[in-house]
């Protein structure tokens, strides 16, 4: 059999060169937003519009607009307007860059070094970017997992000094996360470990017709698994140091989990539980899309058919 040649993804000098104006990467998300090439007002949908170039500089950083000629809307609109691109101040290219360099550091990028990288104004700037470029990364409608199934949970948070083992664990985050062996990886912010919590994160991971399930040693696990699973469920036995039985172990998703844990210590620091799932979201998305060359287009693409994220939004509530 002839070994299989993984497509090349576009790397970091591609996106640089490829897109280096801001007119570049205008042209390339009103393909994204009308891949038919008929631009639509994004208030009435009317397809008489005109492009209007802009003959000055402005705050307003994108190189034109459109304008309805609808009678009953004659709106001013933008290429970006509707997407998570909207109400940004910051250059196009600041964008598509930022996605570069995040799609490609495996262990996360912080805001405030893609802030330097990037030479973006402020530090809130950079980190409502990442954020919202995080959010388009989120899966809507995630495929259960399939074939054999690793499943562990970790635990996300910075150490307590002073306080013994059982409370430092208490302040920690709990994540659930899963591996499809060869398929897509999902991890999820669950409020603990407790089997209620558990059951439910299988029960919206797996298929029904999964092949095996594969965990440690946690009591919670088979009660979790219930009836439906747990037929099929093998584990492995850290406490007594096993790690791989034959091809039973969970050492997929405890890679997986590594990389997280590398971001949270060597680029991030500390994680707010408020925006955990967004973090989630990121590791897992450049996890499943690892392999893929369109992934950076894949992800423009999202961008654009992504409401916007307001700051307010992004902001308000508790940190938890």
């Amino acid at each position: 059999m002839p070994k299989r040649i993984h497509p090349k993804p576009i790397s970091i000098a591609d996106i640089f060169i490829k897109f280096s104006t801001e007119a570049q990467c205008l042209e390339y998300v009103e393909k994204m937003r009308w891949p038919d090439g008929v631009v639509r007002c994004s208030t009435c949908g009317d397809k008489n519009v005109k492009r209007v170039m802009r003959q000055s500089e402005s705050k307003n950083k994108r190189p034109w607009f459109y304008l309805c000629l609808n009678k009953d809307c004659h709106q001013q609109f933008s290429p970006t307007a509707g997407t998570l691109f909207a109400d940004s101040h910051l250059p196009l290219i600041t964008w598509f860059h930022a996605i570069g360099l995040i799609l490609n550091a495996k262990k996360g990028i912080s805001a405030a070094q893609l802030q330097r990288d990037l030479g973006i104004g402020g530090y809130k700037t950079a980190w409502y970017l990442t954020h919202r470029i995080r959010e388009s990364m989120k899966e809507a409608n995630p495929v259960p997992l399939g074939g054999i199934v690793e499943i562990d949970e970790t635990y996300i948070g910075g150490k307590v000094s002073g306080m013994g083992m059982k409370f430092a664990k208490k302040q920690k985050r709990v994540v659930a996360g899963a591996v499809q062996r060869g398929g897509k990886l999902r991890l999820r912010h669950i409020p603990d470990a407790k089997i209620e919590t558990l059951s439910g994160f299988v029960k919206a991971t797996l298929a029904p017709d999964v092949e095996r399930v594969m965990t440690d040693q946690l009591r919670a696990y088979p009660a979790a698994l219930g009836p439906e699973f747990v037929d099929r469920h093998e584990k492995v036995n850290h406490i007594i140091g096993e790690y791989v039985r034959g091809d039973v172990t969970t050492n997929s998703i405890e890679s997986a989990f590594s990389l997280l844990k590398r971001g949270v210590i060597g680029q991030f620091h500390k994680l707010s539980g408020k925006h955990l799932h967004r973090y989630l979201a990121e590791f897992e998305y450049r996890f499943n899309n690892r392999s893929e060359s369109d992934v950076f287009i894949n992800t423009v693409r999202r961008l654009c058919n992504v409401s916007p994220l307001r700051f307010a939004e992004l902001t308000s509530g508790p940190k938890a």
